[in-house]
């Protein structure tokens, strides 16, 4: 080995020898050789910094120095220039008479902890001590799926989140102005019902953050039908008999007229549903499509019927009507049968 080789090898030999004294000491106490005075060491205030952002690690130099370092723990950072991390986010700042600067980006978790600067001057050793607190904002790790459940049934929300300072969790039912809401991990509906499906907003919040996630409530429910309006048509007029469900999943619908169900397209009849609404349409009332028709909501929790009427309606002509004047000369409109009648017994009416 050469001469330069025996003196580098030597000199982190050095290195690593007295600062093993260090190492050797309880973790978080201050650090100082036998016989040195305790104003030699410094213990500075915490650092608090929020995950993600750069730390700068700086302390004195003064004096002559001999040998600095920096150690994190168990591990030497840098022992004067020379980096003994391989962490790439650890760089060295400044390093001359005045001081001793190293930086560590994007601070992790993991970096929390103890650090130490030890300095031997040409007269005594002397220790800086910093411990660094890493906040960390606050993020959902476990969050309830989107769930489909039946009318009645119970259901529990969870919501689970990580963060330093630990974070407060809340549930909020955000598709309603109703009070449902919780300030823990879980929400509790029991017996669910139809009013209570929607959106629910679980939050996480610390001092650094908030984090917000959604779960959907699908709740399902057997139809109910709206009461049916009966409706007149002119023979051989348009017609429309409407009918209408609320159920979860959407209903399928049926029409009957009396016991015989009806075919679409069948006897010029056409059914159209289009979501909770299915219309039965006659093109050409004719005399037998008036009566009694039956429309069924059915959907896989149960059904519901409604019964409407399609009846005939007449429309008066002007063959049927004959107008008359009232004594103030206003004109009234009077079927023509009616009319003969009363000319017919008027001189009946005569005679006395």
């Amino acid at each position: 080995m050469t001469p330069r080789g025996y003196f580098f090898s030597w000199s982190k030999c050095s290195a690593l020898l007295s600062l093993r004294i260090l190492l050797l000491l309880p973790a978080g106490l201050p650090v100082s050789s036998q016989g040195d005075s305790q104003s030699d060491n410094k213990v500075m205030d915490n650092i608090t910094v929020r995950q993600g952002e750069t730390v700068f690690l700086r302390c004195s130099q003064g004096d002559v120095v001999t040998h600095t370092a920096w150690l994190n723990r168990s591990s030497i950072l840098y022992a004067g220039d020379e980096k003994w991390s391989v962490d790439p986010r650890v760089s060295l700042v400044t390093l001359n008479q005045e001081e001793f600067t190293i930086k560590i980006e994007d601070i992790d978790m993991t970096d929390e902890g103890q650090y130490v600067c030890a300095v031997q001057t040409s007269s005594r050793p002397r220790t800086t001590v910093v411990h660094i607190l890493v906040q960390v904002p606050p993020k959902i790790i476990n969050l309830s799926r989107n769930i489909v459940v039946n009318e009645g049934a119970n259901v529990t929300l969870l919501c689970q989140a990580m963060g330093k300072p630990d974070p407060s969790i809340s549930w909020r039912f955000i598709s309603s102005s109703g009070d449902m809401a919780s300030d823990d991990e879980y929400l509790e509906i029991p017996s669910i019902t139809r009013q209570r499906a929607g959106t629910y907003e679980c939050t996480a919040v610390n001092d650094i953050d908030t984090d917000v996630q959604t779960v959907d409530i699908t709740v399902n429910y057997a139809p109910s039908v709206l009461e049916g309006r009966d409706v007149g048509v002119t023979l051989g007029q348009r017609g429309v008999l409407e009918c209408e469900s609320d159920a979860v999943p959407e209903a399928d619908f049926e029409w009957y007229k009396d016991d015989r169900r009806i075919v679409n397209g069948f006897d010029g009849m056409e059914i159209v549903t289009t979501g909770s609404l299915s219309k039965l349409t006659f093109y050409n009332v004719s005399d037998g499509d008036y009566g009694n028709y039956t429309c069924v909501a059915i959907n896989k929790l149960g059904s519901a019927s409604t019964n409407l009427l399609l009846y005939v309606v007449i429309e008066p002509t002007s063959s049927t009507l004959l107008q008359v004047q009232d004594g103030s000369g206003a004109a009234m409109g009077v079927h023509s049968h009616t009319c003969l009648l009363f000319i017919a017994i008027l001189p009946i009416l005569l005679r006395f």
